[in-house]
């Protein structure tokens, strides 16, 4: 009788705790500087996230080291619900890439949510002699190591997305790893250097305009806002290099605490406005479960660990 009356005495407390919830201003880390799409999307999600708790969530940017800055402030957080990452696919390769790395997304990340998908395009610039996936394969396999791509820099989604085309393309190409998408775009525009991977939303007005050939996007399905670009899975079946975004939390919060997180984010991407928003940016929403998020952040973190290891790819 003793035991049990211990018992329910321990477990009152954190049930009391989880009703509570939130009693104060939560805290959205984001790890990437206000005017990006990470920001952007954070000031989207934000204010309806605190719409739904009833209370403030302030939006917190921890810039620096490719999100890992922000990842290991979630992770020394106490996992009270309070202090929550608006992480990305980028934020998983971190680890893999320096053994400086102070965290592990698997272990040290309570999945809350998926929030959307920002695709990535392979493009071109207009005289490369490649008007599609196929005939930029051919092309590389005609001649191996002559071409080069440029992306952001080394370590970022962009590098590894091509790296992943290339290992499973089977073919080979020169990697120009820049200081950020806005130094590379003019060399890319230019033919510089001929082949870049740079973000379906920006891929799209440039292709417009002339100045680049969008080949492909690196999502699964084709975009619904320009349905005349393949997706690469249409050449090399099963290919998904797409950034994910979604919401963490620290390890060890309640189980209460992650579902009336969830539960808030899951509605708030049926909101009319925020779809509008993520629409604008070039995303698609992605509400996910936390235990399929779960997964899901198990096999990205092990299958971008695996491309960055046949690559050789090491932080600057």
């Amino acid at each position: 009788m003793r035991k049990v009356l211990l018992l329910l005495s321990l477990a009152v407390p954190v049930w009391g705790f989880a009703q509570d919830y939130p009693n104060r201003a939560v805290r959205l880390l984001v790890g990437f500087p206000p005017g990006g799409a990470m920001d952007a999307i954070a000031r989207v999600v934000g204010p309806k996230l605190a719409d739904a708790l009833g209370q403030p969530v302030v939006v917190e940017n921890r810039t620096g080291a490719g999100g890992a800055i922000a990842a290991d402030a979630l992770v020394r957080a106490a996992p009270d619900g309070y202090t929550l990452l608006l992480a990305e696919s980028g934020t998983l390769i971190v680890p893999s890439l320096s053994p400086k790395a102070t965290y592990d997304p698997v272990k040290q990340f309570a999945p809350v949510g998926g929030v959307c998908s920002l695709p990535l395009a392979i493009v071109v610039t207009p005289g490369f002699p490649a008007s599609s996936v196929a005939e930029l394969v051919s092309a590389l396999k005609s001649n191996p190591g002559k071409h080069s791509y440029a992306s952001p820099g080394i370590g970022t989604l962009q590098h590894l997305a091509f790296e992943l085309f290339k290992r499973q393309a089977g073919v080979d190409a020169v990697h120009v790893p820049y200081k950020g998408a806005s130094a590379m775009m003019p060399d890319l525009m230019s033919g510089q250097v001929p082949i870049g991977v740079i973000s379906a939303t920006v891929a799209v007005a440039q292709a417009k305009s002339g100045k680049i050939r969008a080949l492909a996007v690196t999502s699964p399905q084709r975009l619904p806002g320009a349905p005349g670009i393949p997706a690469l899975a249409e050449t090399l079946p099963g290919f998904d290099a797409s950034p994910n975004v979604f919401v963490v939390a620290p390890a060890g919060v309640s189980q209460a605490i992650v579902s009336r997180l969830s539960r808030a984010v899951a509605d708030l991407l049926q909101a009319k406005d925020v779809l509008e928003n993520l629409d604008r940016f070039g995303a698609a929403p992605t509400p996910i479960a936390p235990d399929e998020l779960g997964r899901r952040i198990a096999a990205e973190t092990g299958r971008w660990a695996s491309v960055v290891k046949e690559a050789g790819i090491k932080a600057e």
